[in-house]
C-alpha cells in the first residue's frame, strides 16, 4: 500500500518537473522571439530606403550623373533648369547659413535638404518615424504610405490662408552616405497629376555628399549660387528656367 503511495507521488514529482521544464523552456522561446522581433525591427530601421532604380534614374549621387547635363549648382545639391521653375533659397539670418533649398512649379513647392548618413546604413525609416512623432505631438494628423519613393508621410498640419488644413507631403530617399528628404506643399502633395512633375524635379537632383566625415544627420552644406547673389534677409529667390 506504501509502495503504490509512494509512486503515485514520485509520477506526481515528474510530472510537475516537466512542467516546471515545459514552462521555462516556453519562457525561454518567447524571450528568444522577442529578442528577435526586437532585432528585425532595429535592423529595419537602419535599413535604406530607396526606388530599385534610383541609380538609374534618380535621385542621383554625384558620381552617377551624365557629366554634360546642365546643373544649378547650390553645394550640395544640383537642380537641373527647367522652364517655369524658381529658386528660393531659405536662409538662416543669425548665421547667413542656407538651410534649404524650395522649388517653385506649377503652384507647388519641393523643399530639399541632404543630409550625411553611414556607409552602410539608411537614415530615412528612423527620420520618418521622428517626423510622426514630432508632428502628432502637434496634433498634425499623419499618415504614412507607400508611394513612388517608398515609405512617404502626407501630413494634415496648419491651417492655410483659406482657414482649411494644409496637406504636406514628406518623402525621402537614401543613397550612397546621404539621405536626400523633400517637403512638398500645394497641389503636388494630393494631386497625381501634379505630383507627377514635382517627382520628376526630385528624380533629377543631385547629390554631393562630399569627401569630408560628417556625423549622421548633419545637414549637408548648401551655397548660393552666382547667378543668386548675396541673399537678404531670410530667402533668396531666382528663376532657373533652362
Amino acid at each position: 500500500m506504501f509502495g503504490k503511495k509512494r509512486k503515485q507521488e514520485q509520477a506526481a514529482e515528474k510530472a510537475t518537473a516537466k512542467k516546471s521544464v515545459d514552462s521555462k523552456s516556453a519562457g525561454s522561446e518567447l524571450a528568444n522571439s522577442s529578442a528577435e522581433d526586437a532585432a528585425a525591427q532595429a535592423a529595419a530601421k537602419e535599413a535604406k530606403s530607396a526606388p530599385q532604380d534610383r541609380a538609374e534614374n534618380g535621385p542621383y549621387d554625384a558620381s552617377e550623373t551624365p557629366q554634360m547635363r546642365p546643373y544649378v549648382d547650390l553645394g550640395s545639391i544640383k537642380v537641373v533648369p527647367r522652364e517655369g521653375l524658381g529658386l528660393r533659397l531659405d536662409v538662416d539670418q543669425s548665421t547667413n547659413r542656407v538651410m534649404a533649398v524650395s522649388l517653385d512649379f506649377d503652384g507647388s513647392v519641393l523643399q530639399l535638404q541632404a543630409f550625411a548618413a553611414p556607409k552602410s546604413k539608411g537614415l530615412w525609416h528612423s527620420v520618418r518615424e521622428q517626423l510622426q512623432q514630432g508632428l502628432r505631438a502637434q496634433n498634425a494628423t499623419v499618415k504614412e504610405q507607400q508611394g513612388e519613393f517608398g515609405p512617404e508621410l502626407l501630413v494634415a498640419a496648419q491651417q492655410g490662408e483659406n482657414g482649411q488644413a494644409q496637406t504636406v507631403r514628406f518623402v525621402g530617399v537614401d543613397g550612397p552616405r546621404w539621405m536626400l528628404r523633400g517637403v512638398i506643399v500645394g497641389p503636388a502633395a494630393v494631386d497625381p497629376q501634379k505630383a507627377a512633375a514635382i517627382s520628376a524635379i526630385f528624380r533629377d537632383t543631385v547629390v554631393v555628399r562630399g569627401e569630408n566625415p560628417m556625423p549622421p544627420s548633419e545637414l549637408l552644406p548648401l551655397k548660393v549660387p552666382a547667378a543668386v547673389g548675396k541673399p537678404e534677409g531670410d530667402t533668396a529667390e531666382t528663376a532657373i528656367e533652362s
